[in-house]
């Protein structure tokens, strides 16, 4: 799963078939649900109940030159929650409180309804930035009620950070990106997620096991305690509405409210190798949207009147890269990256597209400065990266054949091109991860153990396929799911919906949500302009993919 970008509809933020695996709840995995463990969250949560949180300024490492008003602290919570008196480790937790001012009245008080708690998904991404996201005026009703409060995950920032490699040879470019990579290929990649799996245990030790979802659900619930909060407000979006499941599903009266905003597939068989199969065939969806978008609009970007004709535009553009990188670091890796951006978000297409008719007319410009990887952003990437790989292959088994991988990806990749490679690339490390995984959590609840919960969807969402949003409706009883139709872009709540966001307010604000399933008309399509509009370079995961090949 990917990180999401925090309320980037809204243009603004950046904040990420194989063979059965064993049930569920095999006795003996480290992160199973189990009597340890519950023993050593409550205790956990007594001590940060007592303990709270000494908020002051923030470090510069954690939340550079925050707003008046912003705060930051720590938390403390067990490395291993069976073991609640041993090894601890803090995390970063950022706050901004609750104005108390309506937007649209200011002679009007708002009460306080306590803390809004927000991840942006990964895994590996930090929601330190979210309390600024109250400046926005799609979140100023929310920042009035609620606290905002952001953290770094364990493992992230300064969250007891995780390393896999080293950060100065983490960035590599210009990279390759074969569609149908050959057998000579397929063994580099081999070797090189071999590399990378054992660096992360040689860096950050046999303790990297515990860093994965059920212990974020737990770290939650530690949170929640040292906030002040009988009950738990939470936002996830994308990789954050796993986990907020398993928390929901773990800890069920604890939840006051919880919206799930992108939501994956919290089926155990989908954790998380057929879950990036599923991701990669919805790319190839998504990806097919982007050149029918780009060849309406011909008349702007001259890169092909028919879907075809554009995909033929950028094909050429990938073997000229493959021969000559533009700017000595853009080559077909590079250039994959950056329009896989356009699958999470179509407010990137306009930019995408301009820059590859710049570049296929002449002018390299516009995409060197989109997709070239930057050695100062080396650190973060290589942290995000590392995370993202512990808490994926953590989570769950995974094939340790690799012919498993070769035969379904190979597959796979003959109907869906665009994306399947490279995202087994991404997470082959899981075949040969040297420390002992956990078995999947299956997410239920029944009729009234839960509070009502509110999914969002967009219905052609590449990042997190329509399907685990209608499967986590079904398992969360008592949810209800808002749905975007015929928009893919990845994180809906705070955009430019108004039918989206006014479910969204009504649920947070009031507590209440619709009666049944609801859906909402798509936003407007970009509009095609030859500046490129939006220049941003994406999600969390993509930054991670962007700095290059470093597996």
């Amino acid at each position: 799963m990917k990180a999401a970008v925090l309320c980037s509809a809204a243009g603004a933020l950046l904040l990420t078939t194989v063979a059965a695996a064993p049930a569920p709840g095999t006795p003996g995995s480290p992160g199973t649900p189990g009597t340890a463990e519950l023993r050593g969250t409550a205790v956990a949560v007594a001590r940060a109940r007592a303990a709270g949180i000494d908020f002051g300024p923030c470090a510069a490492a954690d939340l550079p030159d925050p707003p008046a008003g912003v705060r930051c602290g720590t938390v403390t919570v067990p490395l291993d929650y069976a073991r609640p008196d041993g090894p601890r480790i803090r995390l970063t937790v950022s706050r901004a409180p609750a104005t108390q001012k309506d937007p649209r009245n200011s002679k009007r008080k708002v009460p306080r309804q306590g803390a809004l708690v927000y991840n942006p998904g990964g895994p590996g991404a930090s929601g330190m930035y979210f309390p600024l996201i109250g400046a926005l005026p799609q979140w100023r009703r929310i920042a009035a009620a609620y606290d905002l409060i952001g953290y770094a995950p364990r493992g992230v920032g300064r969250s007891a950070p995780l390393s896999c490699a080293d950060p100065e040879h983490f960035v590599t470019a210009p990279t390759a990106s074969p569609v149908h990579p050959s057998q000579a290929y397929k063994r580099e990649r081999i070797t090189r997620a071999k590399a990378y799996a054992r660096g992360c245990v040689q860096r950050s030790g046999t303790a990297i096991r515990f860093y994965n979802s059920l212990n974020n659900a737990r770290d939650l619930d530690v949170l929640r305690a040292a906030l002040g909060e009988s009950r738990l407000t939470f936002m996830g979006a994308s990789y954050g509405t796993y986990f907020g499941a398993l928390y929901a599903a773990m800890f069920p009266s604890h939840v006051r409210r919880m919206v799930l905003d992108s939501a994956v597939n919290p089926d155990p068989e989908r954790i998380w190798y057929r879950s990036n199969l599923d991701q990669s065939a919805a790319f190839e969806e998504r990806w097919a949207d982007f050149r029918d978008w780009i060849a309406r609009h011909d008349d702007v970007y001259r890169l092909g009147a028919t879907s075809a004709a554009v995909q033929r535009s950028y094909d050429t553009a990938r073997e000229r890269l493959a021969g000559k990188a533009a700017g000595g670091r853009v080559g077909p890796g590079q250039l994959q990256n950056t329009f896989l951006t356009a699958g999470y978000y179509d407010d990137y297409w306009p930019s995408r597209a301009q820059a590859l008719s710049a570049y296929l007319h002449g002018d390299p410009g516009p995409l060197v400065r989109l997709a070239a990887p930057s050695q100062e952003t080396a650190a973060e990437a290589e942290n995000g990266s590392a995370v993202y790989t512990a808490v994926e292959c953590n989570d769950a088994p995974w094939p340790e054949d690799f012919a498993v991988w070769d035969r379904d990806n190979t597959r796979l990749a003959r109907v869906a091109p665009f994306e399947t490679w490279d995202n087994a690339w991404m997470n082959l490390p899981c075949a040969y991860w040297p420390v002992s995984r956990q078995q999947p959590l299956d997410v239920r609840t029944g009729p009234g153990e839960l509070a009502p919960v509110l999914i969002l969807a967009a219905e052609r969402d590449a990042a997190a396929p329509y399907q685990g949003a209608l499967e986590m409706s079904r398992r969360l009883a008592g949810s209800v799911l808002v749905t975007e139709r015929d928009a893919g872009t990845h994180g809906v709540a705070g955009g430019p919906n108004h039918c989206v966001n006014g479910y969204w307010e009504a649920y947070l604000l009031e507590g209440r949500v619709p009666a049944r399933h609801a859906s909402c008309a798509p936003r407007p399509e970009p509009v095609a302009v030859a500046s490129g509009g939006p220049a941003g370079k994406g999600t969390r995961r993509d930054a991670l993919r962007r700095e290059g090949d470093r597996r």
